[in-house]
């Protein structure tokens, strides 16, 4: 059945039917042709999907008559991938698969090794990219992507908590892939910490992080994992570890 993203201030209408809008609403009525009286589902990307019946169909507007809102459960562990943004096209393939994997959120970085660096409105077009792989992989939650930021304000901001503010939250597992001697297998350190519910990964550009880079997150708390001897592409790294975290604490 169709899927289409209806953000969750349309859920919530006084008089007025819930309504696709905008690509959501051309999508519907100019490529998929779908006329009144169809079932579709919708998701508003924090969780939350339901069964609904086209009403009327324009070009910018397809009103709904929705069903009971069903929440999902989010993945566990929840997810976080920093990653140096890379050449061409590729971060858009991590974005896609990430979202895939049941990433919580996407932080891009510029690194000091970082050859491209991206242009106003790259952000969004990434976003747009998440949306699109929510929709075909049945993912219901949207994942959060964040405006690129300097590797060095990122890593400070990790430890800018408020003083006097303390988390009560499950300790995070914060991991680096690196390419330095203290790195360790990935396997033995995802053993050592089991019943992690929240967790970071940071991924270098092709020239892998700076040691002045790698030294910072190293002293925020990030430990350093080894994907064997075999040198990855930067994109297959991430999906890599990004998988082996599902893997080995995944619960849904």
């Amino acid at each position: 059945m169709p899927r289409f993203f209806l953000p969750p201030s349309a859920w919530l209408t006084s008089g007025a039917a819930p309504a696709l809008t905008g690509d959501e609403a051309r999508h519907l009525a100019q490529v998929l042709r779908i006329q009144p009286g169809a079932s579709i589902t919708v998701f508003d990307g924090e969780g939350r999907r339901a069964q609904a019946k086209v009403q009327d169909v324009t070009r910018s507007r397809v009103t709904l008559e929705l069903g009971d809102g069903v929440p999902g459960d989010a993945p566990v562990p929840a997810l976080t991938l920093a990653q140096a943004i890379p050449k061409g096209k590729t971060m858009d393939l991590i974005v896609q698969k990430a979202v895939e994997l049941g990433i919580a959120a996407i932080q891009p970085l510029v690194t000091r090794h970082t050859i491209v660096h991206p242009g106003e409105g790259k952000a969004d077009k990434w976003r747009r990219t998440a949306l699109e792989a929510c929709k075909q992989c049945g993912q219901d939650l949207l994942p959060e992507i964040a405006e690129a930021l300097a590797f060095e304000r990122w890593i400070a901001s990790l430890t800018a908590a408020p003083a006097g503010t303390a988390s009560t939250a499950a300790p995070e597992l914060k991991l680096i892939a690196s390419l330095t001697p203290a790195a360790r297998p990935l396997r033995d350190v995802l053993h050592e910490h089991p019943g992690t519910t929240r967790a970071t990964l940071l991924v270098g550009p092709e020239g892998d992080f700076s040691p002045d880079e790698t030294a910072a997150a190293l002293a925020a708390g990030f430990l350093p994992i080894s994907l064997g001897a075999i040198v990855l592409r930067v994109e297959t790294a991430s999906l890599f570890c990004l998988s082996a975290l599902r893997y080995e604490f995944g619960r849904n």
